[in-house]
């Protein structure tokens, strides 16, 4: 599959190469208003639930857990993940994700889950 996703942070300033903008947050990103916001689509139905997103508290040290619980959630989004792909396959689309760090987040997983990986502003 020719896919392009990317990773970025949603307060980083959009870019022509983020292609399609998802962000992938349950909830709102903290001060920011949506009309600056750059985003395509707000897809907060494949984030983790409100459960796992409060236990794992970006927690470095439950990173695992929430790796394996998160990827659990997920098989149950299959319309969703092929949402995703589908638009891919079109062309770049940029995971956003609010959380501060770029290594130990959902849009992580939802990308090693969708079959790619890449850090924050880099694609593969």
């Amino acid at each position: 599959m020719s896919t392009k996703i990317r990773l970025k942070r949603v307060y980083d300033p959009a870019e022509d190469g983020d292609g399609y903008r998802v962000l992938v947050d349950r909830i709102w990103p903290r001060g920011l208003a949506k009309a600056k916001a750059g985003i395509d689509q707000w897809m907060k139905e494949i984030a983790p639930t409100t459960e796992l997103r409060k236990w794992f508290g970006h927690d470095p040290a439950r990173w695992n857990e929430f790796r394996d619980r998160y990827t659990a959630e997920l098989e149950d989004k299959p319309d969703l993940l092929d949402e995703l792909r589908a638009r891919a396959r079109r062309g770049p689309v940029t995971l956003l994700y609010a959380a501060h760090d770029p290594d130990h987040n959902n849009a992580v997983v939802l990308a090693e889950r969708l079959g790619r990986f890449g850090k924050a502003g880099d694609s593969v």
